[in-house]
């Protein structure tokens, strides 16, 4: 099922004996734009700290309602080890949350990259997978710190990031909602959907995620209505229109 972020922002997190927080921001990671964790305001229960509890966690959720059930109690969320708000999170704290809930850790599976790939015949791979972890060692972004970046085209600005549209049966993240900016005469504001795989580079420090795509290809595609839902028909008219393979093909 596809879903918008912004539209999950606020859910209430129910635990299995109580109402714990609500949802304030999510982290992905930038290796494959994929949700690792919901980030939860937990009011005055647990100040200063930061609860992250990763998509695993959660239950069956009734989408009908703003309300994300998930398979803890109260205390065993209170008692996670703590992670500062202060500083950056780490792949050791990423560890520790792992160990503690018993989750998967994520990052043991990323995919490697094509000239690591290529290593294993030649290195074992323990020291590839070594190689992988030190330079995806600090992927986890924050939604709200990206939503807003610059869109930048082949050819010029296009606009920002307004949203994000993920899929919430492995919560990999398909779309990033665009809003076109004024250089559009007309259709300012105007809502369009690029993929992740489409994205030719993202510059954090300078906030902008370039595509390789133009202007004028921008402009003329399938626009974007948030209250709509993205199904089957609207994903296939545009990776048509764009001429780009289908990701479940």
């Amino acid at each position: 099922m596809l879903r918008s972020i912004n539209a999950i922002m606020g859910y209430r997190i129910v635990a299995r004996d109580d109402e714990f927080g609500d949802v304030k921001d999510f982290y992905f990671d930038d290796w494959t734009w994929t949700v690792r964790y919901l980030v939860l305001d937990t009011g005055r229960w647990l100040p200063g700290r930061r609860v992250l509890l990763s998509p695993l966690a959660l239950r069956e959720p009734d989408w009908n309602r703003p309300v994300l059930p998930v398979a803890l109690t109260r205390q065993q969320i209170e008692s996670s080890p703590p992670i500062s708000e202060d500083v950056p999170v780490s792949r050791e704290s990423e560890a520790l949350l792992a160990k503690y809930y018993g989750w998967m850790p994520y990052w043991e599976s990323l995919p490697l990259p094509e000239h690591l790939s290529k290593s294993y015949a030649r290195e074992s791979r323990a020291e590839s997978r070594q190689q992988v972890e030190a330079i995806i060692d600090s992927t986890l972004r924050s939604f709200g710190e990206v939503k807003g970046y610059e869109i930048a085209a082949s050819d010029g600005e296009l606009g920002s990031v307004a949203d994000f549209i993920a899929e919430t049966d492995d919560w990999v993240i398909r779309y990033i909602v665009v809003k076109t900016g004024h250089w559009f005469p007309g259709l300012s504001g105007k809502r369009v959907l690029l993929s992740p795989a489409w994205i030719a580079g993202v510059s954090w420090a300078e906030r902008q995620v370039r595509v390789d795509l133009t202007r004028e290809q921008v402009k003329n595609s399938p626009e974007y209505d948030p209250l709509a839902p993205v199904n089957r028909e609207l994903e296939t008219r545009l990776y048509d229109y764009y001429g780009r393979p289908k990701y479940w093909e």
